[in-house]
């Protein structure tokens, strides 16, 4: 099965719960988008690996690098490895003295592990069918991804009634949130149209 290498694009703040954050992650040279949803802790952890932050002690995810290091392991990859009721799951990919050893993680702390490894990103095409969200029709260098964390959501007053919308409405939906780069959103209104039998 081919693996298709992501990107962190992004870091909203969801709008449907309000103490989560949507990771956005890009396909690398393509147009599709993959949001999931992490905790603020995560995403928190996420951002300051980004940002190159060093705090005074080191954070659980910090801890469990210089861990790998110092066993002279070296984490190669992570892999989104599928999705179930709404829930990745993901793999680490270790390297020990060329040993490939591969642990079970949770989504939000392989990204965060990724993010200080600097190593790369993966998941499947049936993933990204299922669950990611195409941008279309926009002028975009797909392979640079973004630089800045953006959070957005504060200031959306209320969260649609998806179930009360027609089809037509929520395609028009769908693309005001495409435009506001709002994906949690989005993923919300693909999974109501993917429900009806809708695309």
């Amino acid at each position: 099965m081919n693996k298709i290498e992501l990107r962190v694009m992004a870091i909203n703040r969801s709008v449907t719960q309000t103490a989560n954050y949507a990771l956005v992650l890009g396909e690398v040279n393509g147009p599709r988008r993959l949001p999931v949803i992490i905790g603020s802790s995560e995403a928190q952890a996420i951002a300051i690996a980004i940002e190159g932050m060093v705090g005074p002690r080191p954070m659980t995810h910090d801890l469990f690098k210089n861990t790998l290091e110092t066993l002279r392991t070296h984490l190669r990859e992570i892999i989104i490895t599928d999705l179930r009721e709404g829930i990745f799951f993901a793999r680490l990919v270790l390297d020990r003295d060329g040993e490939i050893i591969e642990v079970d993680s949770r989504t939000s702390d392989a990204l965060a592990l990724a993010t200080r490894f600097e190593c790369p990103i993966y998941t499947y095409n049936d993933i990204l069918e299922s669950a990611g969200i195409v941008l279309e029709g926009e002028d975009e260098d797909y392979d640079t991804p973004g630089t800045e964390l953006e959070t957005v959501g504060d200031d959306v007053k209320g969260v649609e009634n998806l179930s009360r919308m027609n089809v037509k409405d929520l395609n028009g939906y769908l693309e005001q949130m495409l435009q506001e780069e709002n994906y949690e959103e989005a993923a919300r209104i693909r999974d109501e149209l993917q429900r009806r039998g809708g695309s």
